[in-house]
């Protein structure tokens, strides 16, 4: 089974590297790389076209900052792997877990699977209360729309049968596209699984980029999609 692994980047000049030679050290051998630049301003795009070839298979560049949603719409047109899975570049998700990630798909029972960072036992660096409660308050009310179970629909690792991801018409550019896509997966009836992951958060000072205006945005998404449009 071929994994297309997608890495949407902005200004992350001191993970790349570490991040690409993860997803390439990962249990999972039949593996294809994007990296989605963003408009980056931080020598991000011009150390992603030195590995384009190498380590990278293919890498596509954003001319000006439009959104993480942005980059990861870009990075699902060109995949062609049977499944596609989110990456961030920020070495907060290990990519060892790619099989938690792809079992229930290998063995047919899901569409789409989340790896939640509140349903597991395994390590999770202890960071923002703040940014816990603003998560578990969008999840229940995605939740309440959906009429889905999740414990954590921000989440970062989704994986996607190919055919399904790109069957979607996906519109928010920046984090809204967590709560947009779950919404359409729900109205399509996909077969959704979650599977606990280890978490390892980072701090604003080394780099996190998710706000709480990101989260008014995402509030207005789950209106947005599951009742408006």
């Amino acid at each position: 089974m071929k994994l297309s692994v997608i890495i949407p980047c902005y200004n992350e000049v001191g993970t790349i590297d570490g991040i690409v030679e993860a997803v390439r050290n990962s249990p999972h051998q039949d593996i294809e790389i994007i990296a989605v630049d963003d408009g980056s301003t931080d020598g991000t795009r011009e150390r992603l076209r030195e590995l384009e070839g190498r380590r990278i298979d293919k890498v596509l560049l954003h001319q000006r900052n439009q959104g993480k949603g942005a980059a990861l719409h870009t990075g699902f047109k060109h995949a062609t792997g049977d499944v596609v899975v989110v990456q961030d570049a920020d070495l907060e998700y290990d990519p060892q877990e790619y099989p938690i990630l792809l079992d229930p798909i290998i063995q047919g029972r899901a569409d789409v699977v989340y790896g939640s960072r509140f349903a597991s036992g395994g390590a999770h660096r202890v960071l923002y209360f703040w940014h816990r409660v603003g998560n578990l308050f969008l999840t229940l009310l995605s939740n309440m729309a959906t009429n889905l179970n999740l414990t954590d629909m921000e989440t970062c690792y989704k994986a996607f049968r190919r055919e399904v991801i790109q069957s979607i018409e996906l519109k928010e550019k920046r984090f809204g596209f967590e709560p947009e896509v779950t919404a359409k997966l729900a109205k399509k009836g996909c077969r959704i699984y979650e599977v606990g992951i280890s978490y390892y958060g980072r701090t604003y000072a080394e780099g996190k980029k998710i706000n709480w205006k990101d989260g008014v945005a995402a509030l207005k998404c789950i209106i947005k999609y599951n009742f408006l449009g």
